[in-house]
């Protein structure tokens, strides 16, 4: 794979963990995620949230930039 190809995939990867974490942080069933898990990954998880609203915003601007100048 080329170092053009993974420049170009690179912000679709960025998006694509801000928009899993966001998604999965504000899902009703997280309330079960709570008493399964151990409470040090349950904390940890949303100790992301912040960087995975930051991925989800830039990720998306950054993968737009990207296909409106490809094409």
């Amino acid at each position: 794979m080329s170092v053009e190809r993974l420049d170009f995939l690179f912000p679709f990867f960025v998006l694509g963990y801000g928009a899993v974490v966001t998604l999965v942080l504000h899902m009703p069933i997280m309330a079960k995620a709570e008493e399964m898990f151990p409470q040090e990954w349950v904390e940890q998880l949303r100790g992301h949230r912040w960087l995975a609203l930051a991925c989800l915003v830039i990720g998306g601007l950054w993968s737009l930039q990207n296909i409106w100048f490809v094409w």
